[in-house]
C-alpha cells in the first residue's frame, strides 16, 4: 500500500517479523478482518482491518522490540524499546524523522514497543515525539510491565529526557496487553493531540470501561428547556460545545485552568479573615487578587498539578508560560514579583477542588536563569492548605502586620 508522504524503511523480516504478527494476532483475536497486511521488511506497518462492528479502521505503526536487557550502568529493573530503522550511516548527517499522522484522519498512528514474548505492548505519543531521532532509547519499569500484564491496562507518566522549547516536561505512557491492542489503537485514535495530562485521564477512563469490540451505544438525553444566551449565540447545543471543548486540547486545557481559578476564588471567598477577592483577567498577569484583614492587595497565580506525583509523592507542577519572549528564552520562567502566592489545584490528584499554597518568594530558583523561579515545582511539606498562615507569611514578606 502507498501512502502519500510516508516515509518507508527496509527492516530485517526476521526480527520484525514477530512485530507484525504481535498485531495481525491481537486484532484476529479481537474478531477483527484483517483488509491489508503491509511486508515485514518493510516500516512502519500499515494495517487496515475491520472490526466485529463493521467499523472500519487503518494503523500506521512505528514498531519497535520491547526487551528487558540488563545494561551496565542502567537501573536493574529497567525494560526498554529502541527507536530505529537500519543503520546510523544510511541517514547521512540528517537523523530527524517525522512521524506520519494522516491529515484526514483515516489512519491512526503508532509509536509502540512491544514484547512479543510477555504478550504486552507499550505506547508513546507519536506527536509528542515527532520528529524523532533514531537510536533513542524509550524506558519503562519493570513494575509498569507487571502491571499491564495483571490488568490488561496500565497508564503512567515519565519524566522526558529531551524537551523542545515549547514542550512539556512529561509524557505519558499507554501500555495493553495482547488482547486490548484493539483498545489501544482506539485510544490512540481518541488521544489524538492531547496534551499528557488529558492523555493520562482519557487512558485511565479505559481501564474501568475498556470498549474492545463493544458497540458505539446510544443514549437519549432530554432536551433542555433554557438554552445559554452563549449556546444560541455558537448556534450549537450544549452539549455540542463540551464536545468541542473536549476534543481540542489546548482548548480543554486552558477551560480547565479557569475552571481552576473559578474553584479558588470560590474557595477564598468563604474564607475567614477574606475581606476582598476577585478574578483578574489580564494577559500573563496573575489569577486572583485578594485583602486580608483589609491589608494590601495580595495577588495569586493558579496552576494545576500534574496527574501523577514524583516518586516520593509530591504533587508535581510544569511551572512555566507557554513560550518565551523573542531574544529571551528566560522570560519563560516566572520571578517571584509576578505575584505574591502561589496556589496549586490538586483536583488532578484528589479529584476534589483543594489547593494548597506557597510565597513566589519561597519557590525554588531557576539554576540559569538568575531571578526566576524553577520550573520543575514539586508540592512538598513547605506549602500549606491553611491560606491565612501563608497570606500572613507574605505579607510578613512585605513588613505588614495584620
Amino acid at each position: 500500500m502507498i501512502i502519500p508522504g510516508l516515509r518507508t524503511y527496509k527492516v530485517n523480516e526476521w526480527a520484525r517479523r514477530p512485530l507484525i504478527d504481535f498485531i495481525l494476532d491481537s486484532l484476529a483475536d479481537a474478531g477483527c478482518k484483517i483488509l491489508h497486511a503491509s511486508r515485514p521488511d518493510m516500516a512502519p506497518f500499515v494495517v487496515t482491518f475491520e472490526t466485529p462492528t463493521m467499523e472500519r479502521i487503518g494503523i500506521v505503526a512505528y514498531a519497535f522490540l520491547a526487551t528487558r536487557t540488563p545494561t551496565k550502568n542502567r537501573p536493574p529493573d529497567e525494560r526498554s524499546f529502541q527507536l530505529k530503522y537500519g543503520g546510523k550511516d544510511s541517514y547521512g548527517g540528517e537523523n530527524l524523522h517525522e512521524l506520519w499522522q494522516d491529515p484526514l484522519g483515516m489512519f491512526t498512528t503508532l509509536l509502540v514497543g512491544i514484547d512479543p514474548q510477555d504478550g504486552f505492548c507499550v505506547a508513546a505519543d507519536p506527536i509528542l515525539h515527532s520528529p524523532t531521532k533514531f537510536f533513542i532509547r524509550m524506558e519503562f519499569k519493570d513494575e509498569h510491565a507487571e502491571e499491564i500484564k495483571s490488568k490488561g491496562w496500565h497508564m503512567w507518566q515519565r519524566t522526558k529526557r529531551s524537551i523542545r522549547a515549547d514542550g512539556p516536561l512529561f509524557e505519558t505512557l499507554a501500555g495493553a496487553t495482547k488482547a486490548h491492542f484493539l483498545d489501544l489503537v482506539r485510544f490512540e485514535r481518541a488521544g489524538r493531540g492531547l496534551d499528557p495530562g488529558d492523555r493520562l485521564l482519557l487512558g485511565e477512563r479505559y481501564i474501568s470501561q475498556l470498549p474492545t469490540s463493544q458497540p458505539p451505544v446510544l443514549i437519549n438525553t432530554a432536551v433542555e428547556k433554557d438554552i445559554h444566551p452563549l449556546a444560541k449565540q455558537f448556534d450549537l447545543s450544549p452539549d455540542e460545545i463540551m464536545d468541542l471543548i473536549s476534543g481540542a486540547s489546548r482548548l480543554k486545557m486552558a477551560v480547565r485552568g479557569w475552571v481552576a481559578e473559578e474553584h479558588l476564588r470560590a474557595t477564598l471567598s468563604v474564607t475567614d479573615g477574606i475581606t476582598h477577592c476577585e478574578r483578574l483577567d489580564e494577559e500573563g498577569g496573575p489569577d486572583i487578587l485578594i485583602r486580608f484583614h483589609d491589608g494590601p492587595p495580595l495577588t495569586l497565580e493558579c496552576k494545576n498539578v500534574a496527574r501523577q506525583t514524583d516518586k516520593f509523592g509530591y504533587p508535581k507542577i510544569d511551572f512555566q508560560r507557554t513560550r518565551a519572549s523573542k531574544g529571551d528564552p528566560c522570560s519563560r520562567y516566572y520571578q517571584p514579583s509576578d505575584f505574591d502566592i502561589v496556589a496549586a489545584c490538586l483536583h488532578s490528584i484528589s479529584s476534589n477542588w483543594d489547593f494548597k499554597y506557597i510565597p513566589s518568594a519561597d519557590l525554588p530558583a531557576h539554576s540559569s536563569c538568575y531571578g526566576r523561579i524553577n520550573y520543575n515545582v514539586r508540592v512538598n511539606d513547605s506549602w500549606s492548605s491553611q491560606a491565612a498562615s501563608v497570606f500572613t507569611r507574605a505579607y510578613a514578606a512585605k513588613g505588614v502586620i495584620v
